[in-house]
């Protein structure tokens, strides 16, 4: 961690440095550096944004750092960052710690995702329900032959706590959506820093099951179908933009009250056509879309 801020601090030197050399900077032309902190399930979606909206405005630095959706809306409350992202909604205590602080957290939609769940490329295990995922990710199930695969212990995967990820996957498979659920997910759940971590240990593990965004889907693994009441459904646009994927969700920025200055040009940037297309090339759904428009 300390190296970090010192970097960002000489990165954006140089660019201001660079900026400031040959032609001089239009008094008018936005100018300014940026701070994004938060879902390490938008980061590389939130990058390609910030590297299309510094080609618009060049003289803008946006930096880009992940560390998961509670980290995110911490930094906003602490006031260290311009905008929050993350995957889950802001909790009443959070905009209660944000309030007491000066900090009024406005909300912004920028997209849709599907949690996929993924396994092994060699598990035979095409679908799972609701209800066999919550057996699975509270220890209830712990062999695959129970779901008609190998004779193999299941090996679980999360993304650790302040991941907004981690807290959507609980509120709706460990806990079922019951509001006054205290389950957890079993004491044998190996907690990951990164999507991408998940990504590496279920294509090296064939007993493995873990989840994470849409985006960091491949073919290096495979995503389930996963169903609740009558079907089953993958993780694809089509399915998440009529929330027929029973794990559907929106995912947010926050900033201080309504956005000021390079701040509302960012977030106005992310909800036009080029940030949204972003995020679409990054495998997340875009806000305000058709079915057909999607599939164009």
């Amino acid at each position: 961690m300390g190296l970090k801020a010192p970097m960002l601090l000489l990165i954006a030197l140089t660019a201001l440095i660079l900026g400031g050399c040959g032609e001089s900077i239009d008094a008018n032309e936005p100018q300014g550096f940026i701070q994004t902190k938060g879902s390490d399930t938008m980061v590389n979606a939130v990058q390609m944004v910030a590297e299309e909206f510094m080609k618009e405005y060049p003289h803008v630095f946006v930096a880009v750092t992940g560390g998961g959706s509670g980290v995110g809306i911490a930094s906003l409350i602490n006031k260290t960052c311009d905008v929050a992202t993350a995957s889950r909604e802001i909790k009443p205590k959070e905009v209660e710690m944000a309030l007491n602080r000066g900090v009024n957290p406005k909300e912004f939609v920028v997209a849709h995702d599907g949690v996929a769940v993924i396994v092994n490329k060699s598990n035979p295990v095409d679908e799972l329900t609701i209800e066999d995922l919550h057996k699975i990710f509270t220890g209830k199930a712990t062999n695959w032959k129970e779901f008609g695969g190998k004779d193999l212990h299941i090996v679980t995967l999360s993304r650790e706590v302040s991941s907004g990820t981690h807290m959507y996957f609980k509120e709706e498979v460990i806990q079922l959506g019951k509001k006054d659920s205290k389950e957890e997910f079993s004491k044998e759940t190996l907690l990951l820093t990164s999507s991408q971590a998940i990504v590496e240990e279920v294509t090296g593990n064939e007993a493995a099951i873990g989840y994470l965004g849409m985006g960091y889907l491949s073919d290096r693994t495979k995503a389930l179908r996963i169903g609740r009441g009558r079907g089953f459904h993958a993780p694809v646009v089509e399915d998440v933009l009529k929330k027929t994927y029973p794990l559907s969700r929106p995912l947010f920025m926050f900033t201080n009250g309504e956005p000021q200055g390079i701040s509302k040009l960012l977030i106005d940037y992310t909800l036009s056509p080029m940030g949204q297309r972003q995020f679409k090339e990054a495998g997340f759904v875009p806000i305000g879309a058709s079915v057909a428009q999607q599939q164009q």
